[in-house]
């Protein structure tokens, strides 16, 4: 490669929450240990994958609900901070993390290496209200939504709204103490909407959305790295072709696009409102209109990151370290039809996609290479503990997936 990064530099993956199967930390682990970072992660015990991974010099076992009080968070990063020895690049693998970084700058600072940022903005477009405010102050296309306060909001919702329509919590930390819906969720009748709603508190944490139809949409997403200034360090776009849970979840395989018209897009929109940082990007080609409409901010690392590398082999981690560390992060055009697949969900994903009229027009017709999230010939490990961990739990989930697509509610849950 054309660059090395700084190997007195360390990195620690944080996260805050139970999701131990995540392959987008074991990948932040692999992308700088490979190069000879030090790497460090936060783990929910000592077998996750992640901790299995030759390239994890140590897993700080602390396990969290992303719930705790900000303080203790905050005291807790610190302690482990101490235990690394040396300032750290952090690399948030959640919202919670994220903000509560962005948010106690100064309080980290002395300890860990991250990109400074305005204290309120991560919060604000982790808020699907405060996004789509954003989105609408900026001239960013996004679904039509409404904010209800009441269920008297919501019966006078669903009195004109056109249904389907999309239901999703309003902001990323409540669902971690008070979930109104179990993630995006389709509801397809009046009834349905009502129905769930009277479970729902009186102050209602739910964002509720025009529906766009799958056969009429493409999603893609957008990875880049941003500096101190708003510039892009290294922007990546690509094009969904399967999630899980179907057309709302984690995606399962996607491919690198080209596409001039969303990179100045997401340039456009970074610079306008000053954010530096890793961002993960969704957005919904809507071929009724012709417009991206942005879905969702994730105002740090995505999953499928590794997805995306540039010819000079810089991906957004690696941008984020070489940049936070002093050093100029190589240009290159990014690997064009290139793909990635999550081993453990695209499978029910593939099979859940057969009938569902959502086709991707722009991914190629052949991949010119392959990135697997969890398999790798130089770290096996994590691969067979994901497997050892999935079996049972995920066998579960989809039982249970497969239950709520069948009854006969309405709804259609993530």
């Amino acid at each position: 490669m054309p660059f090395e990064l700084d190997r007195d530099v360390p990195g620690l993956i944080v996260k805050f929450g139970d999701y131990p199967l995540h392959h987008g930390g074991v990948g932040a682990i692999r992308s700088l240990g490979r190069l000879g970072v030090p790497m460090y992660a936060i783990t929910e015990d000592a077998y996750t994958p992640a901790a299995s991974s030759r390239y994890l010099k140590k897993a700080f076992v602390w396990p969290t609900t992303g719930a705790e009080d900000p303080d203790r968070l905050v005291e807790g990063l610190l302690r482990i901070g101490r235990r690394i020895g040396r300032p750290a690049v952090l690399v948030p693998t959640d919202e919670e993390a994220a903000v509560l970084i962005a948010e106690h700058q100064d309080d980290l600072a002395g300890s860990f290496l991250f990109p400074r940022v305005d204290p309120a903005l991560p919060r604000r477009l982790a808020s699907k209200q405060g996004l789509h405010e954003l989105c609408v102050e900026h001239g960013i296309a996004s679904p039509a939504s409404a904010f209800p306060e009441s269920y008297e909001d919501i019966v006078t919702f669903a009195d004109t709204a056109r249904f389907p329509v999309v239901a999703k919590n309003r902001e990323a930390f409540v669902r971690r103490r008070r979930p109104a819906v179990n993630g995006t969720t389709r509801i397809a009748t009046r009834e349905g909407l009502l129905t769930l709603a009277r479970d729902w508190s009186a102050r209602p944490g739910v964002i509720l959305q025009e529906y766009l139809p799958r056969e009429e949409a493409e999603d893609w997403i957008v990875h880049a790295c941003f500096d101190q200034d708003s510039s892009p360090l290294a922007l990546f776009t690509g094009v969904k072709v399967r999630s899980w849970p179907p057309h709302a979840g984690m995606t399962a395989n996607a491919y690198v696009v080209d596409n001039p018209e969303l990179t100045d897009l997401a340039a456009r929109f970074i610079k306008q409102i000053g954010y530096s940082g890793i961002i993960d990007l969704d957005l919904r080609f809507d071929r009724r209109d012709g417009q991206y409409k942005l879905l969702d901010f994730n105002p740090r690392m995505g999953a499928q990151f590794r997805l995306f590398e540039n010819e000079s082999g810089v991906d957004v981690v690696r941008a984020m370290h070489l940049n936070l560390t002093g050093r100029p992060v190589p240009e290159g055009e990014q690997r064009a039809g290139h793909r990635y697949i999550v081993e453990n969900i695209d499978l029910p994903a593939l099979l859940a996609y057969r009938r569902s009229g959502y086709t991707t027009p722009h991914a190629p017709a052949k991949a010119s290479g392959t990135e697997l999230a969890w398999l790798a010939g130089d770290d096996p490990l994590p691969f067979l503990t994901m497997l050892a961990r999935f079996v049972r739990p995920g066998a579960k989930h989809l039982y249970q997936l497969w239950r709520t697509n069948r009854r006969g509610s309405g709804t259609s849950t993530k």
